[in-house]
């Protein structure tokens, strides 16, 4: 359902009110356009004209950057030059050509309008190497300098009041953290959602935005950049004319018209590293080497490469003191790493920032917070009524920092608004985790057999006197597939969102433990941390967790899920570790995050196994680099538990007054 402005969507196609509403996956490039009816057209025309009514409308700019290269920038200001205004800044890799070539027509210019309205100038800028802008493109690479660039760029022009805020989702947000470290004092106030793909490094999690997870790879990259890189593209003259760039805008947007792909199917194919070429994708940063000094492909690298603090990726050295506004929603792809993130700046931050940091964090899956509806459906769990007016929040944030009105909005939103799965209740807290969390183990056991949901897997109190490992053959030809979870953007490889896992668990590749029936309700609301003692007679393998409520009547619905690749368990700046056959070692994996309220008769229940593909790349099991392979060999594993190996699970339970609410 669309609402009046679509803060919260990216630029995919016809800007930056867009595609986000319509999918909830950003990094599948658009292959197809719905009709455009007479209604459709006739409000396009009408919205067109209204702004243009209002508005000094200023489109192809290109504004240069410190190393002259260009940058397509569209500017909508009010007509009223005798006052000074803020700008709200989007910069995007996707599509705002005003006109939509291929329906003859100009696009959605809701936003534009609106903040127009509301005495703002609207800045919209495509990155390097996308689009009208000159350059090349590389993930995430240029944009410390660029970003640095357009906000000097903006303080410095006529109708500017020096303040300039962000907004954005995924894509459109993911450059924020890396350029607010910069320092740059026109930048007054961010709105960074769906962030995760611009966090490399923060306290447990090296993921490299989204590049990995537990030290193997996310696959959801590949299927985005089939779209994205674009080394070989049709570029205009230098010397063109914004005259000329405006006129051929209504002809050209550049935007590449790829074939569809069956991304289920092309995951599939080994070696990992030849996929793109498999699908006949671009080259570019994925596996191939660039033009300009990008460290190597993104396959190749470690996830501890020097190549991934070169570029515009967000670390945690790098001092955030931007008043912040973050949006994250927990069956997004790197909801843990995100909360860190934000916890972080909180910490370290000067005081005065670190007391501006706020932070929703919605039921829904990536990028979707707006298409939340009274009864709003993820998978297929209800989540019930997950509404918030974000348009209201949002605007009452850039009035507070970049206007200097007065409004209490400080004063009036909690540090963290969450919202509780399971109670399907918005609550509030000053923290994350909220106040009153406290860690609760509970100790995987079973007398050997825990394979599968008829198995005897338990989660209980106390560790077992001795140990009955769980076994298991993990065939990576035959990998356990990924069904729902907290994803993003491998177009159909996998649907994100909670589904019933029951039927995954038949498999006697899936070690299955669940707690007795809850007597009381229990709220989770924080980090869970799994340690597992494992063994293989593989020198490399994978193992993975995923938690789930357990429905009184049986349904199972998950909440998150991780993975950990062995060769990288004493941590991602130690040197590989090779396993020794048969010798028992004792795996942390990265933490997962949920809220989620067990109510009384539910169970809580793990489960592990050795693949989730293809929302992570499958280990060949070698040792080898894995991403160059094409032939796996199969893994016997073990997860021991006992006194000597206590296996367990560590949830974070908040005792307190279930009144709070939204």
């Amino acid at each position: 359902m669309r609402r009046k402005i679509l803060w919260i969507l990216i630029l995919a196609g016809v800007g930056f009110g867009v595609a986000i509403q319509s999918t909830p996956d950003r990094r599948v490039h658009s292959q197809g356009r719905a009709a455009i009816t007479p209604e459709v057209s006739a409000r396009r025309n009408s919205l067109e004209k209204e702004l243009q009514s209002i508005a000094i409308v200023e489109r192809k700019l290109m504004v240069p950057m410190r190393d002259g290269k260009r940058m397509a920038t569209d500017i909508y200001r009010p007509k009223d030059t005798s006052k000074k205004y803020p700008a709200i800044f989007v910069r995007t890799p996707y599509n705002f050509n005003f006109w939509d070539v291929r329906n003859g027509l100009p696009r959605d210019m809701t936003n534009e309008l609106e903040a127009v309205k509301r005495g703002y100038v609207f800045v919209e800028m495509n990155e390097r190497g996308h689009f009208f802008s000159e350059g090349n493109y590389d993930i995430l690479g240029p944009p410390l300098s660029d970003g640095d660039d357009a906000f000097t760029w903006m303080a410095k022009q006529s109708w500017s009041n020096g303040k300039v805020g962000t907004i954005g989702c995924s894509s459109t947000a993911e450059w924020q953290l890396g350029v607010a470290a910069q320092g740059n004092p026109a930048y007054a106030a961010m709105i960074p959602q769906g962030f995760g793909a611009g966090v490399g490094r923060v306290g447990a999690y090296y993921e490299q935005g989204n590049w990995y997870r537990g030290g193997a790879v996310q696959m959801l990259f590949i299927a985005w950049l089939y779209g994205e890189q674009n080394q070989v593209r049709p570029m205009f003259p230098p010397n063109a004319s914004q005259e000329d760039l405006i006129r051929a805008s209504k002809a050209f947007d550049l935007a590449q018209q790829v074939p569809p792909v069956d991304w289920s199917k092309a995951l599939q194919h080994l070696p990992v590293m030849d996929i793109m070429k498999a699908v006949d994708g671009p080259k570019g940063i994925f596996a191939d080497e660039m033009p300009v000094d990008t460290g190597g492909s993104m396959i190749r690298r470690a996830p501890n490469d020097p190549a991934w603090y070169r570029g515009g990726l967000w670390h945690d050295n790098m001092k955030v003191n931007v008043p912040g506004f973050w949006f994250m929603s927990w069956y997004d792809v790197s909801v843990g790493p995100n909360l860190a993130a934000y916890n972080h700046v909180r910490k370290t931050a000067r005081p005065e920032i670190a007391n501006q940091q706020y932070a929703v964090i919605a039921p829904t899956l990536h990028c979707s917070y707006k298409r939340a509806t009274e009864n709003t459906t993820v998978g297929e769990r209800s989540m019930g009524d997950a509404r918030l007016n974000y348009d209201e929040l949002t605007y009452a944030w850039f009035d507070y920092f970049l206007k200097g009105e007065q409004n209490g909005i400080l004063e009036k939103m909690p540090k963290v608004r969450y919202f509780t799965m399971g109670i399907n209740k918005w609550q509030t807290s000053d923290t994350w985790p909220p106040a009153g969390a406290q860690p609760v183990r509970f100790f995987l056991s079973s007398g050997g057999k825990a394979n599968t949901l008829d198995g005897d897997g338990t989660l209980s109190e106390a560790a077992p006197a001795t140990d009955s490992p769980d076994k298991f053959d993990y065939d990576p030809m035959n990998p356990v597939p990924s069904y729902g979870g907290n994803v993003c953007c491998t177009g159909n490889a996998v649907q994100g969102g909670s589904f019933d896992q029951r039927k995954m668990e038949t498999r006697p590749d899936i070690l299955v433990y669940t707690t007795e029936p809850l007597k009381e309700g229990m709220e989770v609301s924080g980090a869970i941390e799994v340690t597992l003692y494992v063994s293989s007679d593989v020198k490399d393998t994978d193992f993975t967790v995923k938690l789930i409520d357990v429905y009184p009547d049986g349904r199972a619905y998950n909440l998150d899920e991780t993975i950990q690749r062995l060769r990288y368990r004493s941590g991602y700046d130690k040197p590989v570790a090779w396993l020794e056959a048969g010798k028992v070692y004792k795996v942390t994996l990265q933490p997962m995050t949920t809220s989620n309220y067990f109510e009384a008769g539910h169970r809580i229940r793990l489960e592990v196994s050795s693949s989730n593909f293809p929302r992570f790349d499958r280990n060949l099991n070698t040792g080898g680099k894995n991403y160059d392979e094409s032939t796996g060999v199969v893994a016997h594993n073990a997860v021991h538990h006992s006194k000597q190996y206590p296996s367990e699970i560590k949830i974070t339970v908040v005792r307190k007054d279930q009144s709070s609410s939204r």
